[in-house]
């Protein structure tokens, strides 16, 4: 039995045919999309008694990469689904030339990926990657000043919170309320620390353990946000 692969085979720059539209999302044309094929699912043709390629999986291009909708990496990213690669018939695409490198389609995919790291988090998400926009997403104290700085100016102190994470040591327990006076600093391991007073107690506090009481208070949102992010890094 013969090897042949419909002359393609791993690496070969291919294109998305005419008509062919996305497989995940209705209404999305894939037409002129071009990356590198990265695996092949093969079949066996019983005419021929040879291998060929029955689908294939292509990893997209640094210019089909930088040209891909925002709302569709968003979406894919909250359904769970790649982005950066599709697996597709093999007589839906075509071989083509390649036009750029390996390490071009890469350094794109890590610049998009950087911008729809929260993605995933739907609502929320979008307002994170808005408060982190230009911080690099593995900067963890990057990320907690810019949420700090971001903190200090969209919420109004003091504000009154609940415990909201179980507490195996210190003053407070899951369950008690507490008064938010200010923000007091940024640290590595616990994110933003605010001061927070409680009866006659007043000490230092994780705020991504905190949640704003009122609901309706324009405070409840931003410290919402800031712990789904705290949760997820």
């Amino acid at each position: 039995m013969g090897t042949e692969h419909n002359d393609i085979s791993v690496g070969d720059s291919v294109v998305v045919k005419e008509g062919v539209m996305c497989p995940d999302y209705e209404g999305l044309s894939i037409a002129g999309w071009q990356g590198r094929v990265a695996e092949l699912d093969e079949v066996v043709n019983e005419d021929e008694e040879a291998l060929e390629a029955g689908s294939v999986c292509i990893e997209w291009d640094s210019i089909t990469l930088r040209a891909l909708p925002e709302e569709y990496v968003r979406q894919s990213e909250v359904d769970g689904l790649e982005w950066g690669k599709m697996w597709l018939h093999a007589d839906e695409v075509e071989l083509l030339q390649l036009r750029d490198r390996d390490q071009d389609a890469r350094a794109m995919y890590k610049e998009i990926a950087s911008r729809h790291s929260h993605s995933h988090l739907g609502e929320e998400g979008s307002r994170i990657q808005e408060v982190l926009a230009g911080v690099d997403p593995d900067d963890d104290l990057g990320c907690m000043q810019a949420w700090c700085e971001h903190l200090e100016t969209v919420v109004s102190f003091p504000f009154d919170a609940g415990i909201s994470e179980f507490q195996e040591r210190g003053p407070l327990r899951d369950g008690d309320h507490v008064r938010v006076l200010a923000i007091l600093d940024v640290d590595d391991l616990y994110g933003v620390i605010v001061d927070v007073k409680s009866g006659r107690k007043k000490c230092a506090f994780p705020l991504c353990d905190l949640e704003v009481v009122d609901k309706e208070s324009p405070n409840y949102q931003p410290v919402k946000d800031y712990c789904i992010w705290s949760a997820n890094r």
